[in-house]
């Protein structure tokens, strides 16, 4: 019997011996041979750099932020251009999912944080990421962002919304320790960073000049970190951009591969025909100050061109159902089928920042005596009106001489007058940039817009904020109510983000 035993013990312990050594290449073994176990973060830069330049200016965000600040003029297959509510779950989620992207690199870079081969592509990545986070809570507000988790791969649904204000005091202390962490001639993306092509430098740039807009977004709700860090990002005039060719664009090669067209240009190839009007507002704006992008934007009604008149007419923004039907399309213009809207036409990089963004910022911070005296502000403005007419697909390397001298000019004016030339030539700037051109307008409140006289969901009030998406309220319900409870009207059209005080 004894025997016996001592012979189930030593079976016993051969099994545990074997199964500790196939313990050891477990993982080896059940992973197949072709499976990916590590991602390049050159390939996920790249399509993060792409995919979040591209948000921008696609159908969705044309469609209702584009007709919300009246370039665009939606028909009744765009509802939401009409004041109408809805959620924002296709943003919401292609943002988040961004983020999670930007957060695989840095678990592919682990441990390389102060190795040239890891550090600048990390603080690249962050920097980029910072601009994701703010453009996804000047949208919405107050955001699941301090406890979303750090693994892309384990998705953390249940988690606080933090406030607006917390969130950019976070962005700014995290671009400073970025902008720290850049070192030349360390590792970088390369042929894969679309934007800079690696150049560490232009990073260096790019992150400035983001620092500049975060300072200035908080110009009427903190004064004091608003000037602190204009100050900061424009006391070394050489490292904001300095000239288009600074720009962080992604190049489109070939208008007629729908991959790689223009966002803008893909809505008018594929869009209904009620989706291709321009707003009232933004054709008579150039009509008044007789702009020469006007012809390269608009195309001149089809009933002035048969009558031997050409003329160029917006249609109002945000009609109700009676005034709709009574539209007659020959009547009105729709976008220029020479340009921006020509598949034949070259191809028109999509922007992320530019350096007409800048100069606009560093004259309303001269304004102010921020960085720069008030006197400043004219040559910083007409240093970005002429930057944005050189931009593809205008290609106007002189400003007008008329122009310059009456539509730009500074003379007799008061800073609040000043502040609105300023703030509409980066309004008419941002055509097609929807998410930065719907910020800006908010943040001071020009140029003024009337609101269509579609009631809507809003009472015929211009939309302040994005909906949260359905999933929030869905899966994370505590925390979505509390946040919903900090915003003035609610979940919302009408309830502003904190920054928002114009």
């Amino acid at each position: 019997m004894k025997k016996h035993i001592n012979k189930i013990v030593l079976y016993s312990f051969t099994v545990v011996l074997g199964l500790s050594s196939c313990t050891k290449d477990f993982e080896k073994l059940n992973t197949p041979p072709t499976s990916v176990v590590t991602i390049d973060p050159a390939l996920v830069f790249s399509r993060v750099l792409k995919d979040g330049t591209f948000a921008e200016s696609g159908e969705l965000p044309n469609n209702k932020f584009g007709s919300w600040i009246q370039h665009w003029a939606g028909g009744p297959v765009v509802p939401v251009s009409r004041y109408l509510e809805s959620a924002e779950d296709a943003i919401w989620e292609q943002h988040y999912s961004l983020i999670r992207d930007l957060t695989q690199i840095t678990l592919e870079l682990k441990g390389k944080e102060g190795d040239p081969s890891g550090r600048s592509k990390l603080a690249i990545a962050k920097i980029y990421e910072i601009s994701i986070w703010q453009r996804l809570t000047d949208l919405f507000g107050d955001i699941p962002y301090s406890q979303i988790t750090k693994n892309p791969v384990e998705v953390k649904v249940i988690a606080p919304f933090d406030t607006q204000e917390a969130i950019y005091t976070a962005l700014i202390a995290d671009l400073n320790t970025a902008l720290a962490q850049l070192t030349d001639n360390d590792e970088s993306y390369g042929t894969a960073d679309f934007f800079y092509k690696g150049s560490i430098p232009q990073w260096r740039k790019f992150g400035n000049s983001l620092k500049l807009r975060l300072g200035m977004r908080l110009r009427h709700v903190n004064p004091a970190l608003a000037k602190s860090t204009v100050e900061a990002a424009m006391a070394n005039p050489a490292l904001l951009f300095t000239a288009n060719t600074d720009n962080a664009a992604v190049a489109t090669f070939n208008n007629a591969q729908p991959v790689n067209t223009n966002p803008i240009l893909r809505q008018y190839q594929t869009g209904s025909s009620d989706l291709r009007y321009l707003a009232a507002p933004l054709i008579d704006k150039l009509k008044a100050y007789n702009d020469p992008r006007l012809p390269l934007l608009a195309q001149p009604t089809v009933n002035s061109v048969k009558a031997g008149t050409p003329n160029h007419v917006g249609l109002g923004a945000a009609l109700t159902d009676a005034q709709l039907s009574q539209v007659i399309r020959d009547n009105y213009s729709t976008a220029s089928l020479s340009t921006w809207f020509s598949a034949a036409f070259a191809p028109i990089p999509v922007y992320a920042m530019t350096y007409a963004e800048v100069c606009f910022f560093k004259a309303e911070a001269a304004l102010l005596g921020w960085g720069a005296t008030n006197a400043a502000a004219e040559a910083f403005f007409k240093a970005g009106v002429a930057a944005a007419m050189q931009l593809p697909p205008y290609a106007i390397n002189t400003v007008p001489p008329a122009y310059n001298t009456s539509v730009l000019s500074f003379t007799d004016l008061t800073d609040d007058q000043k502040l609105e030339k300023i703030m509409t030539q980066k309004w008419i700037h941002l055509f097609g940039r929807n998410y930065e051109a719907f910020a800006e307008w908010r943040r001071n409140g020009y140029p003024a817009l009337t609101p269509g006289s579609n009631p809507g969901s809003t009472g015929g009030k211009i939309p302040r904020r994005a909906i949260y998406s359905t999933r929030e309220a869905q899966l994370n319900n505590a925390n979505y109510k509390e946040a919903v409870g900090r915003l003035s009207n609610g979940d919302s059209f009408l309830s502003k983000v904190w920054w928002d005080k114009k």
